[in-house]
């Protein structure tokens, strides 16, 4: 049971678990690149920050409730995913590739491209999941929050207060760039960069693998 002589040490590990969560979460990944890419294609964009904002916290929470213990007793898990991360990204590296070589039209064109719903939301599951480093994030967060022992769950919010506030970022920033995307050429810049940033993460996750 908390008390007030308690908020201070809430307090202190809710703000480490969001600068935690920010040095984390705060970089331009997989995710980001696909968040930003629906945003400004005006694609279920709402609905994309809520899936990946529920998912990272539900996952800080169960690192600190013992999702580290999962691991160790199914050490393949990790080996697992590390391939199928590395089989989507690769996928979507060739998608974005073609895109950047071969698609005509900017912002209009792509809106009128608009995957369903459905599609978005798997693909936005699909790069937090799959992505190893995802994991490796959440493994550090629960690890971290330990050190905190009875404010750990305020640490563990402080982390998913900085995935909302980056995924907010993210949202706003894709918003506020989109006039930029009405020429052709921009979107095929972005693919682009998409392609060689997917493609650089399968490369460095395969190397990893087979180590």
């Amino acid at each position: 049971m908390y008390t007030l002589a308690s908020l201070p040490a809430l307090f202190t590990a809710w703000a480490s678990g969001t600068a935690t969560g920010l040095g984390l979460f705060a970089v331009v990944g997989a995710q980001s690149a696909f968040i930003l890419r629906q945003g400004l294609m005006r694609a279920h964009l709402l609905s994309i920050l809520a899936l990946c904002a529920a998912i990272d916290a539900v996952f800080i929470f169960a690192s600190v409730w013992g999702l580290q213990a999962v691991a160790s007793w199914f050490p393949w898990l990790t080996r697992a995913i590390l391939w199928f991360g590395v089989a989507f990204l690769s996928w979507y590296a060739v998608q974005s590739a073609r895109r950047a070589l071969w698609a005509r039209g900017g912002l209009q064109a792509a809106q009128h491209a608009v995957p369903s719903r459905r599609a978005a939301l798997l693909g936005a599951a699909g790069f937090t999941l799959l992505n190893p480093h995802f994991w490796l994030d959440i493994m550090v967060v629960g690890s971290l929050a330990h050190g905190f022992d009875d404010a750990r769950l305020a640490f563990a919010a402080g982390a998913v207060t900085a995935s909302v506030l980056w995924l907010a970022v993210l949202g706003i920033g894709s918003r506020l760039f989109a006039p930029r995307f009405a020429d052709p050429r921009a979107w095929r810049v972005l693919d682009g960069t998409i392609a060689i940033v997917m493609a650089a993460l399968a490369i460095r996750l395969a190397c990893n693998g087979l180590a």
